[in-house]
């Protein structure tokens, strides 16, 4: 194996990739078994083995040793990470399914584009659940003028949404969309008791860009009493050192007012009751437009999303830390690794740093960044055997040591689900 420099920048093709042009997927040299059936993508880089998920479900979680999917009609649940399907349910809508996540307790919730659901026996059954408001009132999905475009109202972009916050499970998460799917309000959501009721923790403001056509004020989707407007949720994320949440958004300044926004926001359980604090609003050739915060050691990591008109002579763009309470003071900030290209999604686990790069923003076809130790190497590697994919929803491994990693076409219609494992 390549050792590489601290900050040492190359780029590899794949192993796979290179032996698929001789008419075959590499999948010899693969030392630990793949729970892929044979005929599958295979393959392997000097940090990581991969592979596609088997024909099956979509498998759009996972958690420890179990996996929920769906297929058009269908939900699934799998309790050793996808090798077998023991449980299942029938769901018309499943094929429009954009969320869920499995609880600690065993529950699951999930959602299709407007709709959520939960289940608390293993697919059993299920009931639909409705959100609530910051006033104890029922949360319901506007009626939208094109019935095939109702916006997506709980689809993320990140893939970890639950934290033990001193001693319980809650579930937090944002979403991610004006896309496609129709216009939709923007806003954080959260659960306290194992998703068995869903509230608003909070919601962002009117944008006159993404609403429906014909809107009027009245009309107006988002929070009419909130000045501060976003296109979409990059990611939620809790740091247990300071029993606080951090967000932040996209987009662009569109007219209306900055998008993108670093949000710090707290729980007080006695209450049920959150106080947000803005922390940044900037436009988007910045690394505060940005994506994939994580928390290790209570140090805060994230992924510049960077884009748009330079404000510089180069984006600013990269993979930063910094104490968070230094997240405003750009001086501060340590720059692991210079990327040339912006990205929004990112995962910290067991020492190991998995970025993504977007297909329709990079060099890459489908591209990923690659630290084996925290930020003192790096590696970028181009697994262009799938095509023009871009990677986000980053689900920690299961119990047989595999990231799941949804990879979008272009940059968010789903396409496939793809499985790394680090060799360390």
């Amino acid at each position: 194996m390549m050792t590489l420099r601290p900050q040492h920048r190359r780029r590899f093709l794949s192993t796979a990739a290179a032996t698929a042009t001789c008419g075959a997927l590499l999948n010899s040299k693969l030392a630990l078994p793949l729970n892929a059936a044979p005929g599958y993508a295979t393959g392997e880089t000097d940090h990581f083995w991969y592979r596609l998920a088997p024909i099956g479900p979509y498998i759009d979680t996972q958690r420890d040793h179990k996996a929920f999917g769906f297929d058009q009609e269908n939900i699934f649940l799998s309790e050793d990470n996808g090798h077998t399907w023991t449980h299942r349910a029938a769901f018309p809508d499943a094929e429009n399914i954009t969320f869920s996540c499995i609880l600690k307790n065993g529950n699951i919730l999930f959602a299709t584009r407007q709709k959520l659901f939960l289940s608390t026996d293993n697919l059993a059954t299920y009931r639909q659940i409705t959100v609530t408001d910051r006033n104890g009132q029922d949360y319901l999905p506007h009626t939208p003028v094109d019935p095939d475009q109702p916006g997506w109202y709980f689809h993320p972009l990140d893939g970890e949404h639950t934290w033990d916050v001193q001693g319980k499970e809650m579930l937090v998460w944002g979403n991610y969309c004006n896309v496609i799917g129709g216009a939709v309000p923007v806003n954080i959501y959260y659960s306290t008791d194992n998703g068995e009721t869903v509230k608003i923790a909070y919601s962002f403001g009117q944008n006159p860009k993404f609403q429906q056509t014909g809107a009027t004020p009245e009309t107006m989707l988002g929070n009419a009493a909130n000045p501060l407007v976003a296109r979409h949720i990059h990611g939620v994320t809790y740091n247990p050192v300071e029993n606080a949440f951090y967000t932040c958004t996209g987009d662009i300044d569109r007219g209306f007012g900055n998008e993108c926004h670093w949000l710090r926001g707290t729980y007080e359980a006695a209450s049920d009751t959150w106080d947000w604090n803005v922390l940044v609003s900037v436009n988007s050739d910045s690394r505060f437009k940005s994506g994939g915060i994580n928390f290790v050691d209570g140090q805060l990591y994230w992924a510049a999303d960077a884009n748009g008109p330079k404000v510089g002579p180069k984006h600013d763009r990269g993979i930063f830390r910094c104490a968070p309470e230094d997240i405003t003071n750009k001086a501060a900030h340590t720059r692991l690794y210079d990327m040339e290209f912006e990205s929004a999604n990112m995962i910290i686990q067991d020492g190991v740093i998995l970025s993504a790069l977007y297909a329709p923003a990079s060099t890459s076809t489908c591209g990923f960044v690659y630290s084996p130790d925290m930020g003192k190497t790096w590696a970028e590697y181009d697994l262009n055997e799938f095509g023009p994919r871009s990677g986000c929803r980053f689900s920690k491994k299961n119990t047989d040591g595999w990231f799941r990693v949804d990879l979008r076409k272009g940059w968010i219609e789903r396409a496939d689900v793809l499985f790394i494992k680090p060799k360390q």
